[in-house]
């Protein structure tokens, strides 16, 4: 068995370690607004429940490992004290992850990520009108755990508004935990689904994604696509080229058939297989043939 105390390991091996050990963990998706009313949305897997009446949740947006640097969630909720933790689910976790991308301050990772701003009633930040679950939170303290790359920052938060969907109740009125469809946070690339079990998604870039804004209408709209789709798409730093394009087409006899029967859902359902292979730039060279 291997045995260490934890300051003979970098801050990154720690950090992986325990994140890989202490897992499957529930993600807090947490929408906040800074001092001039921007929004900023992320997703965080340092985060439970610890009571119910009062009913208290607890979050902890680190410290940066690479550059020990804060983030935006933190300092938003210094300056308003104000958050709403957003639930996710199976059908947002591409969305969600994507909204993770380290965007500059003022950049609206809702847009980013393709999700609605919902206006809450009690307090200034959104809501994440696809989340099944919405809680509006006043920020009652924040506890620094350090001040060195990777230290926690506890964000204890009261509910005062609570927002369920009524899709995933039961005949009692009670949440269904397999309508709700969570998902969790594990090591690495790794994630849970609590009714089907591990599957993987692909870390946002250290470069910044285009963003789901920036994905061309006629793609967004389709019927074929949902918000994971969306979010691997929007999930990638540039376009493939033209000539990058026509290689492909020349190369694959199958997309070569369904791009000449100018049938778009056909065409967006082959783009889609490319998706559910993790193959994202294939895909959008089959999306982008045609233009």
């Amino acid at each position: 068995m291997l045995s260490f105390e934890p300051h003979t390991l970098s801050p990154a091996q720690l950090q992986g370690y325990l994140q890989s050990a202490v897992a499957p963990r529930p993600i807090a998706f947490a929408s906040t607004i800074d001092e001039k009313g921007r929004p900023n949305l992320s997703p965080f897997s340092f985060f439970n429940v610890f009571s119910s009446n009062p009913p208290i949740l607890v979050f902890s947006p680190a410290r940066r490992v690479r550059n020990n640097t804060t983030k935006h969630t933190l300092e938003n909720c210094i300056a308003t004290k104000q958050v709403v933790i957003n639930v996710v689910n199976y059908d947002i976790v591409q969305q969600a992850s994507l909204s993770s991308t380290e965007y500059l301050d003022g950049v609206n990772e809702f847009l980013k990520s393709g999700l609605t701003m919902l206006p809450s009633d009690m307090i200034k930040p959104y809501r994440v009108a696809e989340s099944p679950v919405q809680l509006e939170c006043k920020v009652n303290e924040i506890i620094a755990l350090g001040d060195q790359g990777g230290a926690g920052n506890l964000i204890i938060c009261e509910v005062v508004k609570i927002h369920i969907n009524e899709a995933i109740l039961d005949d009692k009125g009670m949440i269904d935990q397999s309508k709700i469809d969570l998902v969790a946070r594990l090591g690495g690339n790794w994630y849970s689904r609590s009714n089907q079990g591990l599957f993987e998604v692909e870390k946002p870039l250290s470069t910044l994604g285009i963003g789901v804004d920036s994905i061309p209408e006629f793609i967004r709209e389709s019927t074929v696509f949902d918000g994971n789709d969306l979010g691997k798409l929007g999930n990638v730093e540039a376009l493939p080229s033209e000539e990058e394009i026509t290689i492909f087409v020349q190369n694959n006899t199958a997309v070569k058939g369904v791009l000449s029967s100018d049938d778009t859902d056909k065409i967006h359902l082959k783009a889609k297989e490319y998706l559910n292979n993790n193959d994202v730039l294939s895909a959008w060279k089959v999306l982008l043939a045609k233009l």
